[in-house]
């Protein structure tokens, strides 16, 4: 992430607004580059050890990772008229009220498919 050299050259002031940008607390008397320093150096292997000690943010068990594939599979795929309509929706499209509330329903729903398609994808990592 950092190197100490580039860490160095640094005034207190400009380190101090560094662990601000990313949330970190100097490690020792704020006063100190060192306390600085050492935080920003630390940060990145503290955040993956911590990741690997289960520790905060964390992983789904394998039970959740299915609930939603179960979700995405309760889902279904729409069907030839309604992916048309989706088509015609995101070129920007509408139908007239109350039928307009329907295809916004129709339309978010297929959002929230896709998104929990690529939740998907980026948990199966």
């Amino acid at each position: 992430m950092f190197t100490r050299s580039e860490l160095e050259i640094k005034t207190i002031a400009e380190l101090r607004l560094l662990c601000q940008r990313y949330g970190l607390q100097p490690t020792g008397k704020s006063v100190q580059k060192v306390s600085y320093i050492t935080s920003l150096i630390a940060f990145p292997a503290i955040a993956l050890n911590q990741l690997q000690e289960g520790k905060g943010l964390r992983r789904l068990s394998f039970g959740s990772f299915q609930c939603i594939g179960a979700a995405l599979d309760e889902m279904n795929s729409p069907t030839a008229e309604q992916a048309a309509l989706i088509k015609a929706s995101l070129e920007g499209k509408h139908l007239s009220a109350p039928s307009r509330w329907q295809q916004e329903k129709l339309l978010n729903l297929y959002k929230a498919k896709l998104l929990l398609e690529q939740v998907m994808d980026l948990l199966a990592d």
